[in-house]
């Protein structure tokens, strides 16, 4: 197994002492963060990319520059790029520019976003939203893997014998389809020959396990090699105790009063967008979070392999207020408690 940690770069109040840090300290607490998982030996680093809600992540290129700046080895990913509301071409340009800034550690993941609102924003009709991502995504494809591009398509103006600089650093970087709630996504990663990142996040195992399964099924019916089916999975937070019992004492009435403040009553019913696991005994339990002793969370990151397959974990540090020593601390000991026994347990040639 490999590891990547993931911010969306939130911005609400904290959920207990309503303190809000300035943008400014934000984006440093999430650089410095990367720094240090870079120091632990996790693999990768993603930040978000979101347009609507209480987030600063608009410009996750941005900050991954930053970051590429201040590191060396860590893999730079995002987490997702929100294609489907972008140009194809700009979107080529910025990221294989980073591509060359970092010497080749840029891989995208990309979506049409877990915010109803920026199709709006962008002035774009969200009943169209994957239409948007299949045409966008086959153009950026062809961009960073052909010179000279003669393309005509449906949202944006024509293209003649185009070719986007800079080109990437040592061949298109790998793209990831982040898929939450439909199978749009994990078909078009399948028709393509490309890797799968399932949010796991919010819902139930088995509504993720629908998606990774369909995955796996379209991408051999397809005719690719089932081995390159690389799949990633997120998780909805992490919380670590020497205690289930600890866990509970030291963190529920953090956990319950970030998901009440996070909870979007005009998404209600809509899959994906409201955690059902509403305490944290529930999340602990059955829920997408790995909150609890470092044995507990090591068993539901292998209970997730036994059914999902997959390569790449993803864990989040910054979703329920923990500061920047916390998070470090957290980190630290997932680096040294729990990585190690996955690693040997679900061992992956994932970037070997």
């Amino acid at each position: 197994m490999k590891f990547s940690v993931l911010s969306l770069i939130g911005h609400a109040p904290h959920p207990l002492n309503h303190r809000l840090p300035s943008p400014a300290e934000r984006f440093e607490e999430v650089i410095g963060t990367g720094v240090v998982a870079e120091r632990l030996g996790f693999d990768a680093y993603a930040i978000g990319e979101r347009h609507a809600g209480p987030f600063l992540s608009s410009s996750p290129g941005v900050v991954l520059g930053a970051l590429a700046a201040r590191t060396s080895t860590i893999r730079l990913l995002t987490g997702v790029t929100v294609l489907a509301i972008l140009d194809p071409v700009r979107v080529a340009e910025e990221f294989a520019t980073l591509d060359q800034i970092s010497g080749g550690r840029v891989e995208l993941v990309v979506g049409k976003g877990a915010e109803a609102g920026h199709f709006d924003l962008f002035g774009l009709d969200e009943e169209r939203q994957w239409d948007l991502q299949r045409e966008k995504y086959e153009l950026l494809r062809r961009l960073w893997s052909e010179e000279g591009v003669d393309w005509a398509g449906e949202f944006r103006p024509a293209l003649k014998s185009t070719t986007t600089l800079p080109r990437p650093y040592a061949g298109p970087p790998r793209v990831w389809h982040g898929s939450a709630t439909s199978l749009e996504s994990p078909e078009l990663a399948a028709r393509h020959g490309d890797p799968l990142f399932t949010a796991n996040a919010i819902q139930p195992r088995a509504a993720y396990a629908r998606l990774i399964g369909h995955y796996r099924e379209r991408f051999e019916a397809y005719g690719h090699d089932p081995a390159r089916a690389h799949v990633a999975a997120g998780s909805g937070g992490l919380l670590i105790a020497d205690s289930s019992q600890q866990a509970v004492e030291r963190y529920k009435e953090l956990y319950e009063a970030r998901v009440a403040q996070s909870f979007r009553p005009h998404l209600e019913g809509r899959a994906g967008y409201n955690t059902p696991f509403r305490t944290i005994e529930e999340a602990i339990a059955d829920g997408p979070q790995l909150i609890g002793s470092p044995q507990q969370i090591i068993d539901k990151i292998l209970g997730w392999h036994e059914v999902y397959g997959h390569d790449l974990q993803s864990v989040t540090v910054d979703g329920f207020g923990l500061d920047a020593d916390e998070q470090t601390e957290t980190l630290q000991r997932f680096a040294e408690e729990i990585a190690p026994v996955v690693r040997r347990e679900a061992p992956s040639a994932l970037w070997d």
